[in-house]
């Protein structure tokens, strides 16, 4: 094989990766934030606006580890800072 494409076969690989791994990981930490949030609304339900927004305001930020992993899959696929290094 050549370098271009056993680097394209590598990024495209972590790209996968990264995506795969990058997903599950948010994915069960907003399950479970939102589980509790139901839960402790069930037992307080006063307190339901102010759990209601923290529970947003969690999710945003659990939710941005996935999208930095799709960013970097993003740049991997289609801005990959390797390309230029081992083609000169």
């Amino acid at each position: 094989m050549e370098t271009d494409a056993i680097i394209g076969v590598i990024s495209i690989f972590t790209a996968g990766i990264t995506i795969a791994i990058g997903s599950i990981g948010p994915a069960f930490g907003e399950a479970r934030g939102l589980a509790e949030a139901l839960r402790a609304i069930a037992q307080q339900p006063d307190e339901s606006g102010t759990i209601t927004r923290t529970l947003f305001v969690g999710m945003a930020m659990i939710e941005s580890t996935a999208i930095y992993c799709f960013v970097l899959s993003m740049i991997l696929v289609f801005a990959n800072p390797f390309w230029n290094y081992f083609t000169q």
